[in-house]
């Protein structure tokens, strides 16, 4: 498989993300359903801690990704939904270092939401990668 990053600017470099990434010669594609910060019994986690929240959420995010054989590295598109996108924004160095620091340098789209599936949860991670 090759991925080709795409970027007529360099602004979403600062956030760890492209414009775009060309794939050729993949053999798989997964599509991964939103990652939360819930425990393996489905409780929420980390109330009120977006980085906390966002750091289970990737966490459990790989989980599902080593359970397709594929780590972070395959990741192609990384959405993001927030209940609060100016606490999102103001720890967007914390958050982004997460993704960052396994190789992952996606596509992405961060959506401000009035509510998840749970009260307390703040994020949602949702990805599709490739080998």
């Amino acid at each position: 498989m090759e991925k080709r990053e795409i970027n007529p600017t360099d602004w979403l470099l600062g956030f760890n993300i492209n414009h775009g990434i060309e794939v050729t010669s993949a053999d798989r594609v997964v599509y991964l359903s939103g990652q939360t910060s819930n425990g393996p019994d489905g409780a929420p986690l980390h109330a009120g801690d977006l980085v906390a929240q966002f750091r289970q959420a990737w966490s459990n995010l790989k989980d599902a990704l080593e359970a397709a054989d594929m780590d972070p590295t395959n990741i192609v598109r990384l959405n993001m939904y927030t209940t609060d996108v100016p606490n999102f924004m103001a720890s967007a160095g914390d958050l982004v270092a997460i993704f960052a620091e396994d190789g992952c340098r996606p596509v992405s789209t961060l959506l401000g939401v009035a509510a998840l599936f749970e009260p307390e949860i703040m994020i949602e991670l949702e990805a599709t990668a490739v080998a």
